[in-house]
């Protein structure tokens, strides 16, 4: 692996430890910052594209979390050029909109862009493994 190759992966690992950074702190301003103009955001069924539509969904999907916790775990990363593909496993532990305690164990699968020498997230799609009581006595999603 070249110099250049680890340097684009730790870049990558380093946008989406931001990310995370981001989400546990509820700041839209630095969420926003890591998404391309045109990016999407796949989850629960549902696409949004463009930043603004994304970080609007965001912004209102959080309104509805009193407390969250966005863990990304481990990932495999894909670079080629000025694109890369990634791989996570995240976790999530939350207060739901109703006071009760949830987690959220996923995957995301993503595709990033190299715009102006910074690595943004250019597509992020969610595939939910469980979702429910923290406890994990829910129903799992199918896969």
């Amino acid at each position: 692996m070249s110099a250049t190759h680890l340097h684009d992966e730790l870049s990558v690992r380093a946008l989406i430890e931001r990310y995370a950074d981001s989400v546990n702190r509820r700041d839209a301003r630095d969420w926003a910052a890591l998404w391309t103009e045109d990016g999407v955001w796949e989850l629960f069924g549902g696409e949004i594209a463009g930043r603004e539509a994304v970080v609007a969904a965001w912004r209102a999907a959080m309104e509805g979390i009193p407390f969250v916790f966005h863990v990304p775990h481990s990932a495999v990363i894909e670079v080629d050029g000025d694109r890369a593909t990634g791989r996570w496993t995240v976790s999530e532990q939350l207060v739901d909109a109703q006071g009760q305690p949830a987690v959220l164990l996923a995957l995301y699968h993503d595709e990033y862009r190299r715009e102006a020498g910074a690595w943004k997230i250019a597509r992020r799609r969610l595939q939910p493994l469980y979702q429910g009581p923290a406890d994990l006595s829910g129903p799992r999603p199918p896969a």
